[in-house]
């Protein structure tokens, strides 16, 4: 099959690739570039579990094919952290235990921060709405309300 160069800036750094047309991103980032931090989950975009931001938005990499983000800004949960330092999201998600078996956490984080960024955490409610779209195969959801919870309100003070 023919390939495609492709371009990827992703976590602030830039990727060149050559990929056939129809490789999607989640398969670029964890079989091309070793970002094995997204998980394929259904690979039907149904679980979440493969939530990265691009140009700030949240999008399942499983349904996004990576010529697609070619000149845009990726990030993965690799790329949430800074300095060192990881972020608050992050560190709320441990410090509530919004995780059991880890294998949504990724996807959960990613789409927690776009849903405080998005102004969807001023209730349980409302963040339960906006988290529909990440299974939990553990059932850590009240869990993952309070870390969202949480840290949206570390970002409001």
């Amino acid at each position: 099959m023919t390939k495609i160069p492709v371009h990827l800036d992703i976590n602030g750094q830039h990727h060149e690739l050559q990929l056939e047309p129809r490789v999607t991103l989640l398969d670029a980032l964890r079989e091309r570039l070793g970002l094995t931090g997204t998980k394929k989950g259904c690979d039907h975009g149904q679980c979440g579990a493969c939530t990265v931001h691009i140009d700030g938005e949240r999008v399942l990499a499983c349904l996004t094919l990576a010529a697609q983000a070619e000149g845009r800004a990726i990030t993965t949960i690799e790329g949430l952290a800074r300095e060192g330092a990881m972020h608050p999201v992050q560190a709320a998600f441990l410090e509530q235990d919004a995780f059991q078996c880890g294998y949504c956490t990724s996807g959960q984080i990613m789409s927690a921060v776009a849903c405080i960024r998005e102004g969807h955490a001023g209730s349980d409610e409302e963040i339960r709405e906006y988290m529909a779209g990440n299974l939990c195969r553990c059932g850590a959801y009240p869990h993952i309300v309070a870390a969202v919870r949480q840290a949206a309100q570390e970002y409001a003070s």
